[in-house]
């Protein structure tokens, strides 16, 4: 398949390598010529400019990081839709708001071009791995078409269809702000309940026990406990961001979002704190710094040795 491939970050950069060695005719674009060293290496050609990555594909995709970028590159001069052929599809895997995918499949549709939002799940870790989760608004047929060059980046398992156009863009919001808002709230309740005298490992070890149990408790927030380690793969201003969207979300769709906005909060302090490039944790670091005390557990037991390879 002929694919071009515009974002070529901590996110799009492994995804996009990915689809290079799944054997498709890759073109790539980013505003650094050197984001794509490996890639031209690899065999990826060099599109100087989004509608040349755009030209002769079958597919393109984008992964950028707010909806400003997406509009800009798909209707700015020299613009990726301009540069799209008749009867093309265009797959936006960022995690963006479905405005500016409803102006572009506007001027798409009387040109046949096809349009998916499909954002994902899963950290620069996944992308890596070709292990992401995918969540695809937009029509059924379009997205069976797509799903192979999906499985190539996603796990198959978890690629899914979840309605209509922008429904998977609404999907990533949700699922971001939520997992912000149990940060926070992880956060806040262990910090609370050390500084009252519990030990942490005591403490963690009863709420995973209890109906208060979590993915993140369990092992998102393990990072920082055994390593200090606030994420800088994903930055504070990018974390603001989805913030932000979602919670303009909520009032596009009448409902009061109190506690999310509040979730918004945090992270921009956090920002205003620790800056634009700080890892998307740091909001459990304001805490620690607040009370002086860092929230870590004894170091990971080392595995046993075993003279056996493993299975």
């Amino acid at each position: 398949m002929k694919v071009g491939f515009i974002g070529l970050g901590h996110m799009g950069g492994p995804m996009s390598r990915n689809v290079l060695a799944a054997g498709h005719d890759l073109v790539v674009h980013d505003l650094r010529r050197d984001a794509a060293a490996d890639l031209e290496a690899a065999g990826a050609a060099w599109a100087a400019s989004p509608r040349s990555a755009g030209a002769g594909r079958e597919v393109a995709i984008t992964m950028l990081p707010t909806p400003a970028h997406v509009e800009m590159v798909l209707l700015g001069p020299d613009g990726l839709l301009a540069g799209l052929p008749d009867g093309a599809v265009w797959i936006d895997m960022s995690t963006s708001v479905p405005t500016v995918a409803d102006r572009v499949r506007v001027l798409a549709a009387p040109r046949g071009i096809a349009v998916l939002d499909a954002p994902v799940s899963g950290m620069a870790a996944g992308a890596k791995a070709g292990t992401l989760q995918i969540f695809a608004g937009g029509d059924a047929d379009v997205f069976a078409a797509a799903r192979p060059l999906l499985e190539v980046m996603g796990d198959a398992e978890r690629i899914l269809h979840v309605g209509g156009h922008g429904a998977g863009y609404t999907v990533k919001l949700m699922i971001n702000l939520l997992w912000f808002a149990q940060l926070t709230a992880t956060a806040e309740v262990l910090t609370i309940g050390t500084q009252a005298g519990v030990d942490l490992a005591t403490l963690r070890r009863c709420l995973l026990a209890s109906p208060a149990a979590s993915n993140f408790l369990e092992r998102d927030v393990l990072s920082v406990l055994y390593d200090g380690d606030y994420d800088s793969s994903f930055s504070l201003a990018l974390a603001c961001k989805d913030l932000g969207l979602a919670v303009d979300l909520a009032r596009n769709a009448g409902v009061p979002a109190e506690m999310s906005a509040l979730v918004e909060q945090v992270y921009r302090r956090a920002r205003a704190q620790y800056g634009d490039e700080g890892g998307e944790m740091l909001p459990v670091r304001l805490l620690e710094d607040l009370t002086g005390t860092e929230l870590r557990l004894p170091a990971r037991a080392p595995e046993p040795y075993s003279p056996y390879p493993p299975d």
